[in-house]
């Protein structure tokens, strides 16, 4: 019986420990994609330096609105937000992204950010 009692305890416990990050990780992503729709570079920054994250080892894990942040950022009009991001990418990633054609069969192809993308993309 105590053998049933410690394997039930330790169980729970194990799962209450492997939830938790991924909260954390939700509410992360969330407060990313919150400060893209808002052009907030300055705290989408903030969050990745505080929690010691680099923008390109998140970038592909993140989905706002069922789009990649870029995307997201062409939608909102979030330039500032988009041009920083942009900057943080490798080249070949951008122009492999496929955003110039999406955003222009999308009806954004004005967006002050597909000139960005273009720009980084040649070099």
């Amino acid at each position: 019986m105590n053998f049933k009692f410690a394997a039930l305890t330790a169980a729970f416990v194990a799962s209450s420990f492997v939830s938790t990050p991924v909260l954390a990780n939700d509410q992360l992503a969330f407060s990313i994609c919150s400060y893209v729709a808002a052009d907030n570079k300055n705290s989408l920054r903030k969050t990745l330096s505080d929690n010691r994250l680099r923008l390109r080892t998140v970038y592909e894990g993140i989905v706002c609105d069922g789009l990649p942040l870029v995307r997201h950022a062409i939608k909102n009009n979030a330039v500032d937000t988009a041009s920083f991001m942009i900057s943080q990418l490798p080249s070949s990633s951008v122009a492999a992204a496929g955003d110039v054609e999406w955003a222009q069969s999308n009806g954004f192809a004005a967006s002050a950010i597909i000139d960005v993308i273009k720009e980084r993309s040649s070099s």
